[in-house]
């Protein structure tokens, strides 16, 4: 005779339910609608009897990218997309699409089809044998390469790959590469020290982990682009080397406010020829020409912070007039805590330069933790 409890179970129908992807790979996109289609058909074939997944995240392209993956999700359920709106960056969206998955190895790969996705097996097969924590993409070893690149952009890849080695003691051979997969649990233990910054998701891991990670390279050919336009600027190699400084200096210093620093030591310069070219260029009166001066580098200031320091929250139209008034208000009452911790100091007795510099790091601490949040306050 069933118990009630028997009678109600019903049958078990997790046999039905197809089991989750052994490797989810990620795709981190910013206007790559033509190129996405594409990518997905040749993972497909590269994989053949693997359960895979990709997992596109999105930096809110205007291109229509996100639509054409939700086209895609639609027809084969391996497919989705995570679409972030307000920020953007390479690594911080690997970390994303990482942490989304439930995969037990986790691969990245560009969305312009520049990585070999035939590399992917290997990788895979490197991960399951268990003697490597992560198989890299290499374009610096015997049998690899860079394609047609220029004679600058190869100068500037190695140089970098030189810095990084030299600063990070990483012993890869490419470890600029972007095409990668590791194991889930060692993502997993380094990713409260990741810094996402940058395009350098797999230097950042290395940096990271507190023991030496198990790797394997694997060479691959570098291809040209498929579709769109390439995304590397100089704002890359400023990500990259902020990366390295954030490293070596233990994650204490956050990169916005070592931008924002930069920029901020510039705008004296700004200021001192703004200054210069009233005063003497146009012999106006000392305060008229201090005033000019002062506003010049503040607008100066508050359009590199927008375009460098503050891109993945840049602001345009009204709310980039709205900014820069709220700068200008706020950098003021920066520069009057400035000059009165200087003068307190130096009227206790203290030395001109302890003085000076005391005041200066009080007025950018300020101007930097105000202007984050009443400037460029992140969108809910």
């Amino acid at each position: 005779m069933l118990s009630s409890a028997d009678e109600t179970a019903g049958p078990d129908r997790t046999a039905d339910v197809p089991a989750g992807p052994e490797i989810s790979i990620v795709v981190p996109t910013f206007n790559e609608r033509e190129n996405i289609a594409e990518l997905v058909r040749r993972i497909g074939e590269a994989l053949p009897g693997v359960a895979w997944e990709v997992i596109v995240v999105d930096d809110d392209s205007t291109d229509g990218t996100a639509a054409r993956v939700s086209e895609l999700a639609r027809q084969d359920r391996r497919i989705r997309c995570i679409q972030r709106i307000g920020r953007r960056g390479l690594s911080s969206a690997c970390i994303e699409g990482f942490l989304s998955s439930s995969a037990p190895y986790l691969a990245v790969i560009d969305g312009d089809l520049q990585h070999d996705e035939t590399v992917l097996p290997d990788m895979l097969e490197n991960l399951r044998q268990g003697d490597v924590d992560i198989v890299v993409g290499s374009r610096y070893m015997a049998g690899g390469g860079i394609g047609d690149w220029d004679g600058r952009r190869a100068r500037l890849s190695r140089a970098s790959t030189l810095l990084a080695q030299k600063t990070l003691r990483v012993v890869l051979s490419d470890p600029m590469s972007g095409f990668f997969a590791v194991r889930r649990d060692v993502l997993h233990g380094v990713v409260r020290g990741l810094s996402g910054v940058g395009f350098k998701i797999l230097l950042d891991i290395f940096a990271t982990a507190e023991r030496p990670l198990r790797f394997r390279e694997l060479p691959y050919e570098f291809r040209a682009r498929h579709a769109g336009e390439s995304k590397v600027d100089g704002i890359v190699a400023l990500d990259f080397l902020t990366m390295l400084l954030q490293k070596k200096a233990g994650r204490l210093v956050p990169s916005r406010l070592i931008y924002f620093s930069v920029i901020g030591g510039g705008g004296i310069v700004v200021h001192l020829a703004a200054f210069a070219a009233a005063f003497h260029g146009f012999s106006l009166a000392f305060w008229p020409s201090q005033a000019i001066a002062a506003l010049f580098a503040m607008v100066v200031n508050f359009t590199l912070n927008n375009l460098v320091t503050y891109r993945d929250q840049r602001l345009s139209g009204r709310d980039w007039l709205r900014g820069l008034v709220v700068f200008c208000l706020v950098c003021s009452i920066g520069a009057v805590g400035n000059v009165g911790v200087a003068s307190y100091i130096f009227r206790g007795g203290g030395a001109w330069l302890p003085s000076v510099l005391a005041g200066l790091l009080i007025g950018t601490v300020w101007n930097y933790a105000a202007t984050a949040f009443y400037v460029w306050r992140p969108r809910r």
